[in-house]
């Protein structure tokens, strides 16, 4: 096997999205998201988010789209969030199904802190997950993520309800 292309994590940019858009649906929606170990497939069949609402994420300036790339082919992103208040929120974490296992996810996360902490001056970063993943919750807290007891609705109306479990890490 060749050596892999040099690989970089850097805010996405408008030209970015059309690659990105597509792995973002395949990590979290449909067969190709079973690949992986971190997907939604078996509990929600939409779509995970559209090109509209990725630009409005790199038009807000409280926003960032942390994307990491090999080469020129993006291999998944995290969107971090200035809350406010010295909280961030880290979500669309996702890489391509097919590289799930190659701590690629780890250093979208570490990247995700050091902007928190760095850029947007937070003192904690929190995520929600689906309750239903306790695999994935179970991934967090080994990392330092702890469950804040805080439940908030899933942001799409589903019947029966859908909630998330809060996590949050204090940004050292």
């Amino acid at each position: 096997m060749g050596a892999r292309m040099s690989r970089e994590i850097r805010p996405a940019t408008p030209a970015d999205l059309p690659a990105l858009h597509p792995v973002i649906e395949r990590a979290y929606r449909g067969d190709s998201a079973r690949l992986g170990w971190t997907h939604e497939a078996d509990l929600l069949s939409d779509t995970r988010t559209d090109l509209p609402t990725l630009h409005a994420i790199l038009a807000d300036p409280a926003q960032v789209l942390l994307t990491l790339f090999e080469g020129k082919e993006p291999l998944g992103c995290v969107n971090v969030a200035n809350r406010g208040g010295g909280v961030a929120y880290l979500g669309l974490l996702c890489i391509e199904p097919t590289r799930q296992g190659e701590h690629l996810g780890r250093k979208l996360i570490e990247a995700a802190q050091t902007h928190a902490r760095d850029v947007f001056g937070c003192r904690i970063i929190e995520m929600t997950v689906i309750e239903q993943r306790r695999e994935l919750i179970a991934y967090y807290e080994r990392r330092g993520w702890r469950v804040t007891g805080e439940r908030r609705p899933f942001p799409i109306p589903l019947d029966p309800p859908f909630f998330m479990t809060v996590l949050a890490k204090p940004l050292a």
